[in-house]
C-alpha cells in the first residue's frame, strides 16, 4: 500500500468517527398526550358547546376529574433526551374544560405548570430482617428436620 491510501484510509475511519459520535449526541424529541394549540381552544364557546362539540373540537380528553366527570383535563408534554441524561421538559399545557350538569361548557382554564424541581433520590430502603451468615444459618438447620423412621 502507498502512503496516500494509507492517509487516505486514516481520514476516512476519523471522518467516520467523527459522524458518529456528533450524531450519538442528537437530542431526541417526544409528545405526550393532547398538546392542545391556542386557535383549537378558542373555537370552544363558553355557555354554547356541548361536550361531543368539544370532542369534536378538541379531541379525547387526556384524562377526567376523579369525583367529577363533569370536568376534563387536556394535558400535553413536550420532552427532549439526550444520551443517557434524564428528559428534560420543554413545553407542557394542561387545559381545563369544566361542564354544567347539563353538559355545556362553563369556562376553560390554563393552568400555570410551575413545577418545582424535586431531585429523585436514587438510594433504597434498607429493609429489616435476620442479617445471617452461611455458618449461622447451617448451624441453625441441624436438628430441624424430622428424623428418618427406621
Amino acid at each position: 500500500m502507498t502512503m496516500k491510501k494509507i492517509k487516505t484510509k486514516i481520514f476516512l475511519t476519523a471522518a467516520t468517527i467523527c459522524i458518529l459520535t456528533t450524531s450519538a449526541c442528537t437530542p431526541t424529541t417526544a409528545q405526550r398526550g393532547n398538546m392542545l394549540q391556542n386557535f383549537q381552544i378558542e373555537e370552544v364557546v363558553t355557555g354554547l358547546h356541548t361536550r361531543s362539540d368539544v370532542l369534536r373540537i378538541l379531541g379525547s380528553p387526556t384524562t377526567f376529574a376523579p369525583f367529577n366527570q363533569n370536568i376534563w383535563y387536556y394535558i400535553g408534554q413536550e420532552t427532549e433526551k439526550r444520551g443517557i441524561l434524564d428528559p428534560e421538559i420543554m413545553e407542557e399545557r394542561i387545559i381545563i374544560v369544566n361542564f354544567d350538569k347539563d353538559g355545556i361548557v362553563q369556562d376553560i382554564n390554563e393552568v400555570n405548570s410551575d413545577r418545582m424541581n424535586i431531585p429523585i433520590n436514587r438510594s433504597k430502603t434498607a429493609t429489616h430482617g435476620n442479617d445471617i451468615t452461611i455458618l449461622q444459618q447451617f448451624l441453625g438447620n441441624l436438628g430441624k428436620f424430622n428424623p428418618q423412621e427406621q
